[in-house]
């Protein structure tokens, strides 16, 4: 029984204590993939704590499947977990996780199914306005995605990730940005497509809404919206300089009152703090910085494992 309530501490420890941590680590906007990987461990961490809960939970509460998960193991490792005399709390702890599992797992469904269907919808109003080339055309050797071109005098760019991806560019961008300006926003565009941040985006919205009220989740929806744009900067960036992409930036959206005197709504605000820092360069942290940052990250699912093992390892002394 201690591992269990032990698990279930040290979950509501990294859905408190981690988020607060890393919203307030000035680092972060620093080393935006190495945040978005330590999110990430923090929030597997959090879930592999529910995982291993719900399976010690249903060992208390069934014998059946107790005797199942403690097939073959050595002598005095099933008691030393203590699930036998623990029917009660197996139950409610049981039936609370299994709630907050199978809300998890529709919010994931729908919010996948959504996006999905968003992103069909996309795909179908580009090529209507843009008809697909024969194969080949529009596609450099070696890209996986392809660049579409739309007639119309506002700025933009954007990607369309998944099997056919998309990299959409409108004329009045191609008349406003210089060739290296055009490039660093193909090239944060690219960024978005091959690291897969849909993919990222799609699963922290549905913890959020299968955990309502759950800190780490929300925090980490909210920070990862930010934290990918600033990977993609990085990135157009790092092959096509920090100016130029702070000033691309600026090109795509001076018409859109983003850097005016009223705050603009959504992400459009990020902009200004995102030219900010392409144009302050803080330097990257170094390399022992970043391996103990990650040795750190990594650590957080080790010791939920380690606590969920400990008991039988002591039985085995």
């Amino acid at each position: 029984m201690t591992a269990l309530l032990g698990l279930l501490l040290l979950g509501v420890l990294f859905s408190t204590a981690g988020p607060a941590l890393l919203v307030r680590a000035n680092w972060a906007r620093r080393e935006p993939v190495l945040a978005l990987c330590v999110w990430q461990c923090l929030v597997a961490a959090v879930l592999l704590c529910c995982v291993l809960s719900l399976l010690l939970a249903l060992s208390a509460a069934l014998p059946q499947v107790r005797a199942l998960l403690f097939t073959g193991a050595p002598h005095g490792v099933e008691a030393a977990y203590g699930l036998a005399d623990a029917e009660g709390w197996g139950r409610f702890c049981t039936a609370l996780l299994t709630l907050g599992g199978l809300r998890t797992a529709l919010s994931l469904a729908r919010e996948l199914r959504a996006a999905r269907a968003e992103r069909g919808h996309r795909h179908a109003e580009l090529s209507h306005r843009a008809p697909e080339l024969p194969a080949g055309i529009g596609q450099l050797p070696g890209q996986r995605e392809r660049l579409v071109v739309l007639e119309d005098v506002r700025p933009e760019a954007w990607s369309l990730p998944g099997a056919a991806a998309r990299l959409v560019v409108t004329t009045g961008a191609l008349h406003r940005l210089t060739d290296r300006e055009l490039a660093a926003v193909l090239s944060h565009e690219r960024g978005h497509v091959r690291a897969r941040h849909h993919w990222l985006a799609s699963c922290a919205e549905a913890l959020a809404a299968g955990f309502p009220g759950v800190g780490v989740f929300s925090a980490f929806r909210d920070q990862v919206g930010e934290l990918v744009e600033l990977a993609a900067d990085d990135r157009a960036a790092r092959r096509h300089g920090r100016f130029t992409t702070a000033t691309a930036m600026v090109e795509l959206n001076a018409g859109r009152g983003v850097f005016g005197t009223c705050p603009a709504p959504g992400q459009l605000a990020q902009a200004p703090r995102r030219v900010d820092r392409l144009l302050a360069g803080e330097p990257r942290l170094s390399v022992p910085d970043r391996l103990g940052l990650t040795a750190v990250a990594l650590a957080a699912p080790a010791a939920v494992l380690a606590l969920a093992v400990a008991p039988g390892l002591t039985a085995l002394r």
